[in-house]
């Protein structure tokens, strides 16, 4: 006897059998959609299942409260980046099988793929891929996922020589694995992905650096048209820089890292990583001594990159070169939140850079360069905010340079009318190198959420839905405030540790564990960034040195009293 399940959608409750997938829900069920909608439809691509991602061929089995996902929602945009790199790797498997296909990081609108190092990639092989993939497209073959024994995933995946996979999934004990399947192309993905290569309309594939190529997707702000190609050659350059970095620590993948992270080995790894940063920080020194006449550093970022650690570990360095550096926070310029600006949801947008006294910051700087005394103020978050002041009276003599940090130092409208030879812009962000394996990359903006859940439940007892249910917000406020401006940097640098996954585990995890399925906004992405943990092996806190940048987020740092 079939058994039956409720499914309640927009208020009115329904009874279905168990088992039925998601698709069968959405086109027979509840006749959302046709069988094989367009692009331009923005067709539903998965269900909510009690604020659970279903992808189409999941099968419903409880009781449920189900929300249709679109594909130009954000869940559904994720979607369609993720297939399209599952394309791109299945077009690589059927024209050049002898070759392994990495993918790299995200840059701008895309992401960046190479070949390994003993093949070349050419004009002629981006246009045959791109070529594939149309084919692929206008085929409009079915994507299903497909359960698959342990067993016999991990030899399809030496059979193929999918290395980093097999190292991956050699740290993970599951009866069986989840792959997606399209025709005879087998493959593992740690997110949903849509249901058919139809769904793929719009995209570029394009050569990009010596031996890569870049697969572009529709920004976000407009998913119906292809934005004209921007280059972003310094964030480039910082990418191949821990590339570099990689090598030379011998890791390029979650797997390899698990590896070291149960050994022995792990203590000089870290030491390692930790050095390779304060030598970066000490040639950014040099850069600075350099230009001789620099009397301020502006240091911009966006949230959780670390600034605050960065900019003292920096003044460490300046003072070693003979300087007398003051650092200035520009959290304490901000306004309090009744006088803030307001997002698109009618809350204090902090993100703005007229969240800041404007005036009060530019008075302050130019009475500095003037020759003049300040008084700098402090800021206390706590309710609505307040600010105050304890006496920080500073002014500037012949060694002073002036440390600045916070999300909006490259603005150009931050800073009044100064000599711009005064003037070094650093860039920081937290840009992971490491892969989950060679076709799914290990988000940075996942990576920022991590390292804000840890420190802001632990320095303001924010919960992970809390954080969760702002981060929206902060990407908007960093989309228009802070990455347009990235490229006006002399220098930037990456403040990612490759080791630092393994310790967040160990906090991240019961935070993202206490939000429930109720919590709409933040429920998807809590399950989802617990699912990337479960890939990760952990290692103790009591590792990390006590001048580590991830300290600012984990606690124990010499830097700071409070932590």
């Amino acid at each position: 006897m079939d058994r039956i399940i409720s499914l309640t959608y927009r208020e009115k409750t329904f009874q279905v059998n168990a088992g039925l997938s998601v698709e069968d829900i959405v086109v027979n069920i509840l006749k959302l959609q046709k069988q094989s909608p367009t692009y331009a439809e923005n067709p539903i691509v998965a269900l909510r299942m009690n604020n659970e991602i279903l992808a189409f061929d999941a099968r419903l089995m409880v009781d449920a409260e189900i929300v249709p996902v679109y594909l130009f929602s954000d869940i559904g945009k994720r979607m369609y980046r993720h297939t399209l790199s599952y394309l791109l790797t299945y077009a690589s498997e059927i024209l050049f099988p002898e070759r392994r296909l990495v993918i790299g990081h995200a840059l701008g609108d895309g992401f960046y793929f190479t070949y390994d190092e003993k093949y070349s990639l050419d004009t002629q092989d981006v246009s045959q891929l791109t070529q594939m993939m149309l084919e692929l497209i206008t085929a409009n073959l079915p994507i299903r996922l497909e359960p698959v024994a342990y067993g016999t995933a991990m030899q399809h995946f030496k059979d193929k020589g999918y290395r980093a996979t097999e190292m991956l999934l050699a740290y993970r004990n599951d009866p069986k694995l989840e792959l997606y399947r399209c025709n005879d192309f087998l493959d593992i993905t740690y997110e949903p992905l849509l249901p058919s290569t139809k769904l793929l309309a719009l995209w570029e594939l394009r050569p990009y650096g010596e031996r890569g190529m870049l697969l572009r997707f529709p920004l976000s702000s407009d998913f119906l048209h292809m934005a004209p190609f921007t280059d972003n050659p310094l964030l480039f350059s910082i990418f191949h820089e821990y590339k570099i970095w990689g090598k030379i620590l011998k890791v390029d993948c979650l797997g390899a890292m698990n590896q070291i992270c149960g050994s022995k080995e792990i203590r000089t790894f870290i030491r390692m990583n930790e050095d390779l940063h304060h030598r970066k920080i000490s040639k950014i020194a040099d850069l600075i001594n350099q230009k001789d006449s620099v009397k301020v550093v502006f240091i911009a970022g966006p949230s959780s990159s670390g600034k605050t650690t960065f900019s003292i570990r920096l003044a460490i360095q300046l003072r070693l070169l003979g300087y007398n550096p003051i650092q200035i926070s520009l959290d304490n310029y901000y306004l309090s939140k009744s006088l803030a600006p307001k997002d698109v949801d009618g809350k204090p947008n902090l993100e703005a850079l007229e969240a800041l006294d404007l005036a009060l910051f530019r008075e302050n700087l130019e009475s500095l360069y003037a020759g003049e005394e300040v008084d700098l103020p402090r800021f206390d978050f706590k309710d609505d905010g307040r600010r105050y002041f304890k006496g920080d009276k500073i002014s500037l003599t012949k060694n002073t340079v002036l440390v600045i940090e916070g999300i909006h130092g490259l603005n150009p409208t931050l800073i009044p009318d100064l000599d711009p030879t005064t003037i070094f812009k650093i860039y920081i962000s937290a840009l992971t190198q490491l892969n989950l394996d060679d076709h799914n990359r290990i988000s940075t903006t996942d990576n920022r959420i991590l390292r804000r859940i840890v420190r802001d439940n632990r320095t303001r007892s924010t919960s992970a839905q809390q954080t969760l249910e702002m981060w929206p917000s902060i990407e908007r406020g960093e989309t228009l405030n802070i990455f347009p401006y990235q490229n006006q940097a002399d220098v930037m640098i990456n403040s990612a540790l490759e080791y630092e996954l393994a310790v967040l585990k160990l906090y991240a995890e019961p935070l993202l564990k206490t939000v429930k399925p109720e919590a709409f906004e933040a429920y998807p992405t809590a399950r989802r960034l617990l699912r990337f943990l479960e890939n990760v092996y952990p290692i103790p806190a009591g590792l990390v040195p006590s001048d580590s940048l991830l300290r600012e987020f984990i606690g124990g740092s010499e830097f700071y009293l409070e932590c």
